[in-house]
């Protein structure tokens, strides 16, 4: 039995989307009222992940990114013993003026809010990252309290733009595709490991000239010629050591711990 690409739209439900949106208002406007004496809903922070991408076909999780003053990276990174660690508290603390009842505990990268109807926000405090010349640049460091400490870098706005502009050129096919293997996976291999960002860029960088056809359009492909391409791909590039990267950012995406449920579900594709 095969699972051909199909279309999800609006899988995510209208009601469901209003109260990530209005959580997202009050997480961004409990940051700013702390870091940035401002009382703003919108500025500073924006969805990343899989919801940042339009690839989401769930809230279970949602990411935002936090983007702090300039200021507190220095304040945090001269502090001793884990600044990292002392970042994602004092983020924690911002955040339970807000959500009093909530749990909210730092994890690693990330401030999680578990809320009582299963919702998860998982906010990651973040820097613009500065040239050369002082000017701000669309990437940003955050930090990664494991270890000891250490910072990291992310671009999720260039890889944002990437996934708009090939979906765009593939009339929707690269949505569709992304969705897709994530409903697989939620509805068959739920018990693997399978990031979202490894989804999306497999699906990126395999898509090829492939795209939905315009009314009136012909192709001289059959039904489910796509889908074997998707499972080829994977086998030729990816199957044993090629490195996965990023949309836009080019950054390299860890695929060890996805590998082999992303083979799993190309398979279930085609079989």
């Amino acid at each position: 039995m095969t699972s051909y690409i199909e279309k999800h739209k609006d899988i995510i439900p209208q009601p469901v989307r209003e109260t990530v949106t209005r959580r997202y208002h009050t997480i961004t406007k409990a940051g700013n009222q702390v870091f940035w004496d401002s009382k703003s809903e919108v500025a500073h922070s924006l969805y990343v992940g899989s919801y940042g991408r339009s690839t989401a076909v769930q809230t279970g999780d949602v990411d935002v990114l936090y983007c702090l003053p300039q200021s507190e990276f220095e304040r945090f990174r001269k502090a001793s013993r884990n600044g990292q660690s002392r970042l994602l508290q004092a983020l924690r603390e911002a955040l339970k003026i807000s959500f009093p009842t909530s749990d909210i505990r730092a994890d690693g990268q990330v401030v999680k809010i578990q809320f009582s109807d299963g919702m998860k926000f998982e906010v990651l405090p973040a820097f613009h990252q500065i040239d050369y010349f002082g000017q701000e640049q669309s990437s940003f460091r955050y930090p990664d309290s494991n270890m000891g400490g250490n910072w990291k870098s992310t671009d999720p706005k260039a890889e944002q733009k990437a996934m708009k502009q090939k979906n765009k050129a593939s009339n929707g096919l690269l949505q569709a595709t992304c969705r897709h293997l994530r409903v697989i996976r939620n509805e068959h291999f739920s018990t693997l490991k399978l990031a979202g960002i490894v989804i999306d860029s497999f699906a990126y960088n395999a898509i090829g000239n492939w795209k939905y056809l315009a009314p009136g359009q012909h192709s001289d492909s059959s039904a489910g010629d796509f889908e074997m391409m998707l499972n080829d791909y994977f086998r030729e590039h990816y199957l044993w050591f090629d490195s996965l990267y990023a949309p836009g950012s080019n950054q390299v995406v860890d695929l060890d711990a996805s590998r082999d449920a992303l083979g799993k579900i190309l398979a279930y594709l085609v079989k």
